[in-house]
């Protein structure tokens, strides 16, 4: 699971929420790129998944996908080792246990998808391979392009026409692939998350820790600080969940009628590049919005902050 949506809802919005929003909106840019950057590539080399037999397939939802570069592999790697780059030196925490914990995190990732028959060796050495020069080049820049997200007046029209853009002209395939909506859900919750950002910081609504803080340290975590974190996490979650179900009843038979789609077989419907983007990116975009600036604001007028 820690590749696939159900970890994403929980581990980004925890870290955002109850450790430092700083340190979250930088990993979700690293894995916005890492992730785009893999599937385009699966989509250009078209490798079939491992053929059974040998490999047992024990995983089907993504068996329509191609196979190089392993793109679970390549957030298992990025992720954690984003994770470590970013925040020794701003937390308090002994750099053996960041890199046991960088180490097993990889190396469960990247077994797991040879275990459950989707990804041969090669894909995952190359997809870990990948994901480490992606790093190399994108590290570097994840602090400009925060800071653009936040400062710079037009970021919000750019970062939506952007993240638009890259996802229609990474819609090439003859045939559908859980790769297109993957894609897209990724591109939309990074734009959303960049806009909430912005609006944060235009209307003077501070997340990030106060620089007087750091280095930051967990040795003040008490019971009712434990308590908070995982009420913030379940309301907030709750409210994703519920925004995520609100915009996809809304946007499908929105898009379906647009683009004169029939939608009564709705599966079928989805699968049409004209109602899957909109779907997608309008739905992941307003979730990735609400966790970045809808779910503070909550937290702030009940109290929750």
């Amino acid at each position: 699971e820690l590749g696939n949506e159900l970890f994403y809802i929980l581990f980004f919005p925890f870290c955002i929420w109850n450790l430092d929003a700083w340190l979250g909106r930088r990993l979700i840019i690293i894995w916005v790129g890492v992730m785009y950057l893999g599937q385009c590539t699966k989509d250009v080399i078209r490798w079939p998944r491992p053929a059974p037999p040998p490999a047992v397939k024990l995983e089907v939802f993504y068996n329509s996908e191609y196979s190089m570069p392993s793109t679970h592999a390549m957030s298992g790697t990025a992720i954690p080792l984003a994770l470590l780059l970013l925040s020794y030196g701003r937390w308090q925490y002994p750099l053996m246990f960041g890199l046991i914990l960088a180490f097993c995190w990889c190396s469960l990732v990247c077994c797991s998808r040879i275990y459950m028959g989707m990804h041969s060796i090669l894909d995952v050495i190359a997809g870990f391979l990948y994901a480490i020069l992606i790093l190399v080049v994108f590290h570097p820049v994840v602090d400009l392009i925060d800071n653009f997200n936040l400062t710079y007046k037009y970021a919000p029209l750019i970062i939506i026409s952007l993240h638009l853009a890259l996802g229609i002209f990474s819609f090439t395939l003859d045939t559908w692939s859980t790769s297109r909506g993957d894609t897209a859900q990724i591109l939309g919750c990074g734009a959303g998350v960049a806009c909430g950002s912005h609006v944060n910081h235009m209307l003077g609504l501070k997340l990030d820790p106060p620089p007087d803080t750091l280095p930051l340290s967990l040795s003040s975590l008490t019971v009712t600080v434990f308590g908070k974190a995982i009420l913030r996490l379940l309301i907030g979650v709750i409210v994703l969940l519920l925004t995520k179900v609100a915009m996809k009843k809304a946007t499908i038979p929105l898009a379906c009628r647009m683009f004169r789609i029939p939608h009564d077989d709705v599966r079928k419907a989805r699968q049409r590049m004209e109602v899957e983007l909109p779907y997608r990116y309008i739905t992941y975009g307003m979730v990735g919005f609400s966790l970045m600036f809808i779910v503070p604001c909550l937290f702030h007028f009940i109290g929750l902050s």
